[in-house]
């Protein structure tokens, strides 16, 4: 079995990331576009590898009087998300490796991801997406603007060349599966009118509902 590398366990990783991740291409497109995916009153929702809040921040800006939970277990997002933060009692800071099954937390009006589900194991993922829907109250949405993988190896040098990436420079932290079968994932563990609601290449936002 191949080894199970995640390099955000290091500080230097997550900071070089924190240093880069306003330069992602397109990526306030797919932030907008999860945005325009919830519902019109999220009560509780529950942000998955939150890194230093980034998402959570633009949701809060919408939904000021959101309950949010943010889990995370990266040492340097996890004091960044308590730094950030800190004067807001209705944000919640867990540190939680997503390798493991989510906690009890209670239910969430919806639940959101941004670029973090993609350095699970493709097992471990299928798993997080059924604790996902079990999560969830009826109606509730879960909305994961994720990197995928490509369909051709062309596509996946283009997208390394357009973020300025070497192939030997490739995080080796990401397990990148396609669209379709997350997709069916999602579909089979009872997610309705789960889609595609917005892609650049190997970025991708994917989201389903629970039925009502």
């Amino acid at each position: 079995m191949a080894e199970n590398i995640n390099l955000w366990r290091e500080a230097g990783h997550a900071l070089d990331y924190l240093k880069k991740a306003d330069s992602i291409p397109h990526r306030r497109e797919g932030e907008a576009a999860l945005l325009d995916c919830l519902p019109a009153s999220v009560p509780r929702f529950l942000d998955l590898g939150s890194g230093d809040g980034r998402l959570l921040r633009l949701v809060k800006l919408q939904h000021p009087n959101a309950q949010a939970m943010a889990l995370d277990f990266s040492s340097v997002m996890v004091a960044s998300l308590r730094s950030n933060f800190a004067s807001d009692p209705t944000v919640t800071v867990i540190e939680h490796n997503l390798d493991v099954s989510l906690p009890e937390l209670g239910r969430f009006d919806a639940v959101i991801s941004c670029f973090a589900i993609h350095h699970l194991t493709h097992e471990r993922k299928r798993a997080l997406y059924a604790e996902v829907f079990d999560r969830l109250l009826p109606g509730g949405v879960f909305c994961n603007l994720e990197h995928v993988a490509s369909p051709t190896a062309h596509l996946h040098e283009r997208f390394l060349d357009r973020l300025g990436i070497a192939m030997l420079g490739e995080d080796p932290s990401n397990k990148l599966l396609d669209v379709e079968t997350q997709l069916r994932w999602l579909r089979e563990l009872g997610f309705q009118d789960a889609d595609c609601f917005w892609k650049w290449l190997e970025l991708a936002l994917l989201v389903g509902w629970k039925p009502d």
